[in-house]
């Protein structure tokens, strides 16, 4: 239950994750084969067509698109050093 809360909490702030994504694509401590991953995956998903659920589901559609967009950040904040996490609250 801990887990499912963490996670919804993180979609409502998802606004207050920018400067983190800022400072994770500048951070000299990750490296840029691992940005460059993320960079792809993200481009990807949003380039081909291909849902879980196709998107004329109605908010069942919007949510695949969702829960995908979370766990692709989730990766990424897991991904981080310990004092970015630290220093943006994530």
């Amino acid at each position: 239950m801990r887990k499912a809360w963490k996670k919804a909490r993180l979609l409502f702030h998802t606004y207050r994750l920018i400067p983190f994504l800022v400072g994770f694509f500048c951070s000299h401590e990750i490296p840029l084969s691992k940005k460059m991953t993320y960079v792809l995956i993200i481009f990807a998903y949003f380039v081909f067509p291909f849902d879980l659920l196709p998107d004329w589901l109605g908010i069942f559609g919007i949510f695949d698109d969702v829960a995908i967009f979370m766990w692709i950040l989730q990766k990424m904040i897991e991904a981080s050093p310990h004092h970015l996490k630290r220093k943006y609250g994530v």
